[in-house]
């Protein structure tokens, strides 16, 4: 059976130990699980295969927390991240099993996340959250619990409004046409763009009407006469 004859530390990745079986190297494993062992330890073949796989999860586990330092992440989002690095699927288990117990992934708190995000930088409607969530892997009852206390027609007022300015110039119906399908790209369900559109139009349309800084027509006509 071989034996541990040397455990050394590698010089550009000091987290790392070789590890030399009879006088040559054999693996290396991640300090921690290097920690585990001692020079004369005879390892037969499947002692060496678990102690590889526990280093596949050790290594797997922390590329996972630097992909989740970026933002929070699904299941289904971290499962596939493992799958792209060829990760063994009891190795894929074991990380989301460690990931879930440490709370660092949560598919209902994550849904939370991504539907306050949105609202708070680039609200989207019920629709369109509810797209963006399921392709993410979330499980419907989540998804709804998730989308349910938005206030759609807030959220559409401020689109549109953002939206507005640029066709304020346009007739009734190219404006309604518009706006309507540009908040219908978004999400938002039909009544909501129509009492948007609606609402917005008789604004710009009161706008035309007496336009602010500016006196009434007749007005303007008694000036010129005088």
């Amino acid at each position: 059976m071989p034996e541990i004859t040397a455990l050394t530390v590698q010089r550009r990745r000091r987290n790392r130990v070789n590890v030399f079986l009879d006088g040559e190297y054999a693996f290396s494993l991640q300090d921690t699980l290097a920690a585990t062992l001692r020079l004369g330890q005879e390892l037969d073949e499947q002692a060496i295969a678990a102690l590889q796989q526990a280093d596949a999860v050790e290594d797997a586990y922390d590329r996972v927390l630097n992909y989740l330092s970026y933002r929070p992440r699904s299941t289904w989002e971290v499962r596939r991240y493992l799958q792209k690095r060829a990760l063994s699927e009891p190795a894929q288990h074991a990380v989301l099993q460690r990931l879930t117990r440490a709370g660092l992934v949560n598919d209902r708190e994550f849904a939370q996340f991504w539907v306050e995000n949105r609202m708070a930088h680039r609200p989207r409607g019920r629709q369109a959250l509810r797209a963006e969530l399921r392709q993410k892997g979330i499980p419907s009852d989540v998804v709804e619990s998730a989308v349910a206390d938005i206030d759609e027609e807030a959220a559409a007022l401020t689109v549109a409004e953002a939206r507005v300015a640029r066709l304020a110039h346009l007739d009734r119906q190219t404006f309604y046409q518009r706006l309507y399908g540009y908040l219908q790209r978004r999400g938002f369900s039909y009544d909501v763009c129509r009492r948007i559109s609606d609402r917005l139009w008789e604004q710009v349309a009161a706008e035309r009407a007496d336009p602010e800084g500016e006196p009434p027509a007749h007005h303007r006509f008694e000036e010129r006469k005088s």
